[in-house]
């Protein structure tokens, strides 16, 4: 397929995901609830109801002769996706929208090392230079967020932001190997998001979270985040890892803690700070010279 094509497909899958954390914080403000717990209870929520529209898939999964080697690296991805989405939906109960969405779009960093110790994956400088400038971008935001009011802990909600950098690179990688091996994208997300969602299920019940008893609009903004980040944004990505490097592709995601930002101040009034803004221009010019680079 065309590069510019795969490019619309990766911006749209960016959108969907980075509009995530809006509707996040929504249910939180809806239900006036935060914590692990209900954070817990909305990320097993969306990885079911996403894995819910996928079951009809299981009926060709059951048919064609799926890969041993496969079928693993699909299965390892759909507990790291859990961990992402336990680690990073919990970090936004206690730091802001800009300082979550960067710090788990830290990935690159992660991925380039993983990329190089599990697939001798060589950068060229350009692709180097552009992850140290968009990193730092990342970071200048985390450093101007200090005066947002939803601060309750954000050393704590930095630090699970970081893990869930962590756990989506590992998702990203054992994702595109597991389509590699023959697995087809929906074929994948099946296994994958499934795997997530039976993780992620019985979890609440350990903070003593119910599924039930919210408004409706928490309910309403669940199947938002399943339908257009889950099954829309995410596997944009898992289909976009197979065509370009998945270095590559995190620099592109690296535009979501920018949208994710601008979207918490005009629908939460997390007003950006200068080093904010300016933290998301160095992120942008990062992303540019990693374009350059990879191109």
């Amino acid at each position: 397929m065309q590069k510019w094509r795969v490019g619309i497909i990766v911006m749209i899958g960016v959108i969907t995901v980075a509009a995530a954390a809006i509707l996040i914080r929504s249910s939180m403000e809806s239900a006036g609830v935060k914590g692990v717990g209900f954070s817990l209870f909305l990320a097993a929520s969306r990885l079911s109801i996403a894995s819910l529209f996928l079951l009809p898939n299981w009926r060709n999964l059951i048919q064609i002769k799926v890969k041993p080697k496969a079928f693993y690296f699909a299965v390892a991805a759909g507990i790291t996706l859990g961990l992402h989405f336990a680690t990073w939906i919990s970090s936004l109960s206690y730091t802001s929208i800009a300082a979550s969405t960067t710090l788990v779009t830290t990935n690159p960093i992660w991925m380039a090392i993983l990329s190089w110790f599990w697939f001798k994956e060589r950068l060229s400088k350009f692709s180097l230079l552009g992850i140290v400038i968009a990193l730092g971008g990342g970071i200048i935001i985390a450093l101007g967020d200090s005066n947002s009011t939803n601060n309750s802990n954000p050393l704590l909600g930095n630090l699970l932001a970081i893990l869930g950098a962590w756990s989506v690179s590992f998702y990203i990688l054992l994702g595109r190997e597991a389509q590699k091996q023959g697995l087809g994208t929906i074929d994948y997300i099946s296994i994958a998001y499934t795997v997530a969602a039976i993780l992620l299920l019985p979890l609440p019940f350990f903070w003593h979270t119910s599924y039930f008893g919210y408004p409706n609009s928490v309910y309403v903004y669940i199947l938002l985040t399943a339908v257009f980040s889950q099954l829309i944004g995410h596997t944009c990505f898992n289909w976009a890892v197979t065509q370009v490097s998945p270095t590559f592709l995190s620099l592109i995601i690296l535009f979501e803690p920018v949208i994710s930002s601008y979207l918490g101040w005009i629908f939460f009034q997390e007003i950006p700070s200068f080093m904010t803004i300016c933290g998301g221009i160095i992120i942008l010019s990062g992303v540019a010279v990693a374009i350059i680079g990879e191109k």
